[in-house]
């Protein structure tokens, strides 16, 4: 009985923050979104003023000059927030990747630069999930597919 008190104190302060816990839902958007359900590419038609949506490819003239084409992954919902990338291609080679939507969150802040940095090394969505961002990772990795995909098509 003596212990009784103490193990009940403490299984009632140990169940207080985890009670408290609620994950973050506010999300870290880096510019305009686009309408997320579908890929999207800005550069595949080639003319201007079909549909008004993204399409920074950052070229102005249209004599013969490469256009690297950037495209928009779907919008992928995790436990922890939306998930969004966009890709730059120069030919089949990734050259950038951007997070559109993200969940704001630290591991997510943290894993970030190591997904991009493998995408462009593997230059596929074959990368590794980084450690204690296990579900953005996922989310990151099906959008990369979504952008690579929709690139190919």
């Amino acid at each position: 009985m003596k212990r009784a008190l103490p193990v009940l104190v403490l299984t009632v302060a140990g169940l207080i923050p985890v009670l408290r816990y609620e994950p973050s839902e506010t999300t870290t958007t880096t510019e305009a979104t686009q309408p997320a359900s579908t890929p999207s590419s800005s550069a595949a038609s080639g003319t201007s003023g079909a549909s008004g949506t993204s399409g920074s490819s950052g070229t102005s003239g249209s004599s013969g000059t490469s256009v690297s084409p950037v495209v928009a992954g779907s919008t992928v919902n995790t436990e922890k927030g939306p998930v969004q990338v966009e890709v730059t291609f120069e030919g089949d080679e990734i050259t950038a990747v951007r997070m559109l939507q993200q969940p704001d969150h630290p591991q997510t802040t943290a894993a970030v630069p190591t997904l991009i940095k493998e995408t462009l090394e593997a230059q596929s969505a074959d990368v590794d999930s980084v450690s204690g961002a296990t579900i953005t990772s996922e989310g990151y990795k099906e959008s990369l597919q979504a952008a690579i995909d929709a690139k190919g098509a």
